[in-house]
């Protein structure tokens, strides 16, 4: 089912109709009535599938700009797997992310006693 977007020749005032396919829709601006609207190119989104995103993540064609000595590389690398599951990072995931965005490399062992 697309949605489409559109913009009023009247106000300006651009808005998103679902349209159903085989169904003559006339749609009016929901700002001020209008019936001059006119459809604009807008971005497609697919969803894909779990299975998708785990052979993508698997391609090593993707992951060929990281590198692993730079710090700042790391942290997008690990944002663009948590974009591509889906996930919510976490807070300690994202306090090492904010970390080596920042060029740091994490603190090993943070809260462990050392041994002498």
């Amino acid at each position: 089912m697309p949605i489409y977007e559109y913009v009023c020749q009247e106000c300006g005032r651009k808005q998103s109709f679902l349209v159903l396919s085989g169904w003559e829709v006339e749609v009016r601006c929901k700002r001020c009535g209008s019936p001059q609207l006119r459809r604009l190119v807008s971005r497609v989104r697919v969803a894909l599938s779990e299975e998708t995103r785990m052979e993508r993540l698997a391609d090593p064609a993707r992951w060929g700009d990281v590198d692993e000595n730079d710090p700042r590389s790391m942290a997008r690398f690990m944002k663009k797997m948590g974009a591509e599951l889906g996930e919510d990072l976490g807070s300690e995931i994202q306090e090492m992310v904010d970390q080596l965005e920042a060029g740091e490399l994490p603190d090993e062992g943070e809260g462990e006693e050392e041994e002498l």
